[in-house]
């Protein structure tokens, strides 16, 4: 895996409407948020959990989403692995359906402001900007933070969104 010579901050975008071992998406990600903290990855901040409809499929189980602020020696491709080696733990079964329900997903949103396009990573996230389910759990944990691309701040971002799909995500607890 690829080390940084220095920790960078980067945003990570968690969620989940499946349960896996019988541990419902609410309590699975706490558990996500410890599995996360460790040597090469501290988590700063944790947001709330949020309740979300699925989509594109509303009778779908609804989802759960949470946001991290991290500090990491990894470097972004690294970073994306141990986020995927992250999900199969958590029974996370990738599809040819990007959209289908899952146990977890784990999504780099932000990785200190760096610009990528490679065929396996994009930063910042391409569809975070425009997500209430992503912005919402993220402006708890990151309310400085810039998009990149468009130099927008997260409310400005949130304030750009459609009301309904703001209102759509409802904090939990």
């Amino acid at each position: 895996m690829g080390q940084q010579t220095r920790p960078v901050r980067a945003l990570i975008a968690l969620g989940g409407n499946l349960p896996w071992q019988d541990i419902a998406p609410e309590r699975l990600l706490p558990k996500v948020f410890d599995a996360l903290d460790g040597e090469e990855i501290r988590v700063l901040a944790r947001s709330s959990l949020w309740r979300t409809p699925a989509w594109p499929d509303p009778s779908a189980p609804p989802y759960v989403n949470a946001a991290a602020a991290i500090e990491t020696t990894l470097d972004p491709d690294a970073l994306l692995s141990r986020l995927h080696a992250t999900e199969r733990a958590f029974g996370r079964i990738r599809g040819a359906d990007r959209n289908q329900s899952r146990t977890l997903d784990l999504d780099i949103i932000d990785f200190g402001g760096q610009q990528i396009d490679a065929p396996d990573l994009t930063l910042p996230h391409p569809r975070a900007t425009s997500r209430a389910f992503v912005l919402l759990p993220l402006q708890e944990v990151a309310p400085d933070w810039l998009d990149p691309l468009s130099g927008q701040g997260i409310d400005a971002l949130i304030l750009g969104l459609p009301d309904s799909d703001v209102t759509a995500c409802v904090r939990i607890g």
